[in-house]
């Protein structure tokens, strides 16, 4: 990837999310496809309300005029974790709280007893759904314990969160190293292999649940579910890259090891998720993009590397980040690899917004003003699949797969809701600063459940030579502490200051309180008997 992706724009993501999360749950608008989100009274699970999003624009499946009862646990909650993590408070909007509604999620009257994407299998069926598809049923858990752990006290929350644990341990138990399979029925806690490819990689999803429930409730079960999860999911032989989970084992493979003392080989999990499947009889393709498409980079984008050249996902990119981020403060061999990705994914993902690719480059512009530039392309294709005559030849294309789910979708179901609901995890990790092309990462925004004692940023420079880079102190004294050369950059600091940030280097800062005397202890950097960083077993950068 390059180290100065171009052309270059950094949107403003934390606006972004702002914005996205003011114009989907607006529910006095009116006009076509208005509003987005609807009330969904027909108490699934359990004896309240619950809301609906439209899953793109328009979905004929959909709200009063489809099933009101097909909408999907991806979208709702993670626009819900998307405003939390920068701090919009959902459960008391408009007099509703969406958090405790979104409960409903959670399906006993199938007896699985888990969060699932829809309020019941069948109701996917009622909207023109899939079949049985294991991601599906272990993402939207991961979700709803990030949404817990930034909407605490909700009624019912800790108990649900308990249940799921206890779901996900015992099914670690069945499964007993083999997650061979394409799905796994909770109720009669049986692996089931069908027509969709084995996914291997939900073992990382297990595994993040179980240990997340430890970090929360301290129960030593879940810490060992954890690791038998991950001792399946490092058992693979090869890259069994799905959809979305595969980094969540780098990600806790680090934390395992720094805080636990294993030996999961991150470099081999990173290695799977970047180059992607390769298996025959998995999703082969599926990885992360590192190429310039036309004009345009498009390098650190997460999807299909080799449908039609490749396909991009906006959904996929912004969930990548999730896991990465948080995964230096515990592995600070690969800050540099990720702070420059962070750098080209995050500005190749306003690509897929209408209104930051040019008409030419996008399938829909004359629809485009209904976006208000926050609901973005499903995808983005190195080329057009669908034969438009203007795009031929055109690379990259801003386009998206809604009107090919069914019959009477509206062209305006590229534009995802799905897509753009995440959006939150860019705008809580990512902050511009003096220096164009410099960001500010926050390594705990998206860390659920962790101490995150001390505010931890990564700061990556692009450039040929050295830079000076701003950074803003809170009102009391601190001192800045780079955990990669382990030396302050600055004391005692009250406001506005400047470090310098070598050429091609990265930066992995600790803001402390002015006069801390970091010691080393173990695997550990500690100030005041409170770790600030882990050491691995070998300092190189990778």
């Amino acid at each position: 990837m390059p180290a100065f992706p171009s052309p270059y724009k950094m949107l403003d993501w934390k606006e972004k999310t702002v914005q996205y999360d003011q114009y989907i749950f607006n529910t006095t608008h009116t006009g076509k496809h208005l509003p987005f989100v609807w009330i969904d009274s027909v108490k699934r699970n359990f004896d309240q309300n619950t809301f609906g999003m439209f899953t793109v624009i328009g979905d004929v499946r959909q709200g009063k005029n489809g099933s009101v009862e097909f909408h999907e646990a991806l979208n709702a909650m993670g626009a819900l974790m998307s405003a939390g993590l920068v701090g919009i408070d959902k459960t008391n909007q408009n007099g509703f709280n969406y958090v405790r509604m979104a409960q409903n999620y959670f399906n006993t009257e199938n007896g699985w007893n888990i969060m699932m994407n829809n309020t019941h299998p069948s109701v996917a069926l009622l909207g023109g759904g899939y079949g049985r598809d294991w991601w599906y049923d272990v993402f939207p858990n991961v979700l709803y314990y990030a949404v817990c752990d930034l909407y605490p006290n909700v009624p019912r929350a800790d108990s649900l969160q308990r249940i799921i644990a206890n779901q996900f341990y015992n099914a670690d138990s069945v499964l007993n190293g083999n997650y061979n399979f394409s799905f796994f029925d909770y109720q009669q806690m049986k692996g089931v292999v069908n027509t969709i490819p084995l996914q291997q990689d939900v073992a990382a999803g297990h595994a993040y649940v179980l240990y997340s429930a430890y970090q929360k409730f301290g129960d030593e079960k879940y810490l060992r579910g954890a690791m038998s999860a991950m001792n399946a999911y490092d058992s693979q032989s090869e890259s069994r890259f799905y959809e979305v989970l595969m980094p969540f084992g780098a990600l806790m493979g680090a934390k395992l090891n720094a805080t636990q003392g294993t030996n999961y080989d991150i470099q081999k999990y990173l290695n799977w998720t970047f180059d992607g499947c390769k298996a025959a009889d998995g999703r082969t393709g599926w990885g992360v993009i590192a190429e310039r498409w036309g004009d345009y980079d498009v390098h650190g984008l997460q999807g299909s590397i080799t449908d039609g050249g490749g396909y991009a996902f906006l959904m996929n990119s912004f969930d990548l980040a999730w896991p990465l981020v948080p995964m230096v403060k515990y592995d600070t061999r690969y800050a540099l690899a990720i702070g420059k990705w962070m750098l080209n994914v995050s500005n190749a993902a306003r690509l897929f917004y209408p209104y930051e690719i040019d008409d030419a480059h996008q399938w829909l512009p004359e629809h485009k003003e209904i976006t208000k530039n926050v609901i973005a392309y499903e995808g983005l294709r190195k080329f057009d699949d669908y034969g438009k005559e203007n795009l031929k030849g055109i690379s990259p294309v801003a386009i998206g797969d809604g009107p090919k789910w069914v019959k009477g979708q509206p062209q305006e179901s590229m534009f995802s809701l799905y897509s753009s609901s995440q959006v939150g995890i860019f705008g809580s990790i990512i902050e511009k600063t003096n220096v164009e092309g410099i960001l500010q990462l926050n390594c705990n925004a998206t860390d659920f459940y962790a101490a995150n004692t001390f505010p931890t940023y990564l700061y990556y420079n692009p450039y040929a030579e050295a830079k000076q880079v701003s950074i803003n102190a809170p009102t009391e004294s601190v001192d800045l502490y780079d955990v990669l050369t382990q030396q302050f950059l600055a004391k005692a600091i009250t406001e506005e200051t400047t470090f310098t940030i070598p050429s091609g280097a990265a930066q992995l800062i600790v803001v402390l309180p002015a006069g801390s005397d970091p010691e080393k202890k173990d695997n550990k950097i500690l100030v005041n008997d409170k770790v600030i960083a882990y050491l691995p077993s070998s300092t190189k950068q990778q």
